[in-house]
């Protein structure tokens, strides 16, 4: 995937994934999109703690992706993000428009309609990471599982800017440590 191609999915992600939710959400429940982005809502505290979360868990995802079940995988997500050959510019953009894009169509949209489990679900599968023809991708599945559960469930907690944050360190240490390594 060239950087061009890069930039613009990044930016769909950004611009394009929130509309349905800042529509929908408008159309049907009356929520202003002033409200939806809950500017009030936003702390250094509640962004750090998903910010630390999102560090932790990527961490602990990396060392679990270690397993020798992984390496015989045909696609991946270590060789995907190196073929890509990101700079750490990239990294943060790439991460930044996953971080807000999504967390605004499914934290702040789709799981209003579905709760955290059902969205949850969604979330992993339109990724690929629960793929019934591929058991091994699954795994992956089930390490990112518990993550995406702590996001949704602390976006009723914390709010959108937890999840934002989480979801941006998660995808940044990843791309980061793995655009890095030399294996």
């Amino acid at each position: 995937m060239n950087k061009k191609s890069i930039y613009l999915l990044g930016s769909i992600t950004l611009f394009i994934f929130p509309i349905p939710t800042l529509i929908g959400l408008y159309w049907f429940e009356g929520v202003f999109p002033t409200e939806l982005f809950q500017l009030e809502n936003l702390s250094v505290f509640k962004l750090g703690i998903g910010i630390q979360l999102g560090i932790v868990y990527a961490y602990l995802a990396l060392q679990l992706m270690q397993a020798s079940v992984f390496h015989e995988m045909p696609s991946r997500i270590e060789d995907i993000i190196k073929s890509m050959n990101l700079n750490l510019l990239d990294c943060f953009f790439i991460s930044i428009c996953a971080g807000v894009g999504e967390e605004l169509l499914f934290r702040a949209g789709i799981q209003f309609y579905l709760g955290p489990i059902i969205t949850t679900f969604i979330f992993i599968s339109i990724h690929g990471y629960l793929n019934p023809f591929n058991w091994k991708k699954s795994l992956y599945g089930l390490i990112v599982l518990p993550f995406i559960l702590l996001i949704s469930y602390g976006f009723q907690e914390f709010g959108l800017w937890f999840s934002i944050g989480a979801h941006f360190a998660y995808d940044f240490v990843l791309f980061v440590v793995i655009s890095r390594s030399n294996d």
